[in-house]
């Protein structure tokens, strides 16, 4: 024989070995082995998707498939009564466990199912899990979603994998759908890496600062008398008071007499620039300490006049050696050859 058929308290199960085929309520079916193939499929989606998200694919898959079996009842058997009372036999019958509706409201659009020792307990049970699985009660509220004609969703009442003597699932109306669920775990997952995202920025540039901080505009001790300080790159308000208050924090320490402002690898010249180094030359003056501008190109030159702006009394050079130089003409000193 090639044909078989067997009747299981009204489900019907039928397999044609010469085709290969096994029909379950007059549709192909495939069996799966239970603590190991389906282990295995669940082990798997969460590896890939991880363990939040697989949990709401499996949940989606259950809902989705819910909707089918609704739609295959009503168009085969047409009442829902008459369909809830079968379903229960039926999922017996196909390995999902002990089902049974123990209340329903068509008017309500409310049901309450339990099921004990299905298959998705059992895989948990093989995965060493705690937590309650969502694919059957994903799977009822689509059901119950399609019998009722309306969206329903569901909250677990008693779990057999926390204890119980089985798991109860409720049934309500509900704006709660799958793809809701989805958008909503799109939406945490991308607030979360957005915050990840800002944090390691924040961070990141915390640690940039601070390095800028140590090597942007080092003071440079030339002599006891004299300073130079290099100003790199741009400037703006926030870089330009940092190494104002550093600098004059630091001046009475040298005890020096010139402070050099090398503008060789300054960028970036704009009026709060210029600005910025009229209150530098300003504020070292204060404290006793001479002020010398080096390093100033034709360009900059340009720039300085064609701004408006004035440096006069502020002794210029082109060189930072013409300036060492100036300072310490200033003090009566030079350097010479050591004499043998």
């Amino acid at each position: 024989m090639t044909a078989y058929e067997v009747n299981v308290n009204g489900s019907i199960f039928d397999w044609n070995l010469e085709n290969g085929d096994f029909h379950f309520e007059n549709d192909e079916v495939v069996l799966f082995w239970v603590n190991t193939a389906f282990k295995t499929l669940f082990d798997s989606i969460e590896e890939i998707a991880g363990e939040k998200e697989s949990e709401l694919v499996l949940e989606t898959a259950g809902y989705r498939t819910g909707k089918i079996v609704s739609q295959f009842y009503m168009d085969t058997i047409g009442h829902t009564d008459e369909i809830l009372t079968n379903l229960p036999n039926t999922y017996a019958a196909a390995g999902w466990g002990l089902t049974d509706v123990v209340y329903y409201s068509i008017e309500d659009r409310k049901a309450v199912v339990t099921v004990k020792n299905g298959w998705e307990h059992k895989v948990i049970l093989a995965q060493g899990k705690a937590d309650e699985g969502k694919f059957l009660p994903g799977h009822w509220a689509g059901v119950f979603s399609g019998l009722f004609n309306a969206n329903v969703w569901y909250r677990i009442v008693k779990s057999q994998i926390g204890g119980d003597e089985y798991s109860q699932y409720e049934f309500f109306p509900s704006d709660i759908t799958p793809t809701l669920n989805v958008k909503t775990l799109f939406d945490e997952q991308t607030k979360k890496a957005r915050s990840e995202l800002e944090q390691l920025t924040e961070q990141r540039t915390q640690v940039l600062s601070d390095i800028i901080k140590e090597i942007s505009s080092p003071i440079i001790p030339v002599m006891d008398s004299i300073l130079v300080v290099p100003l790199v790159g741009p400037y703006d308000e926030l870089r330009g008071e940092e190494l104002l208050n550093r600098t004059l924090l630091n001046l009475p320490h040298y005890n020096a007499q010139y402070l050099v402002l090398d503008l060789t690898s300054l960028t970036g010249f704009d009026d709060y620039t210029l600005d910025f180094i009229r209150k530098f030359v300003g504020s070292a003056g204060l404290l006793g300490t001479k002020c010398l501008l080096v390093g100033i190109s034709a360009e900059l030159s340009m720039k300085i006049v064609q701004s408006g702006h004035s440096v006069a009394g502020i002794p210029c050079f082109t060189i930072l050696q013409q300036g060492i130089k100036y300072a310490l003409d200033q003090q009566g000193l030079e350097i010479t050859h050591k004499r043998s």
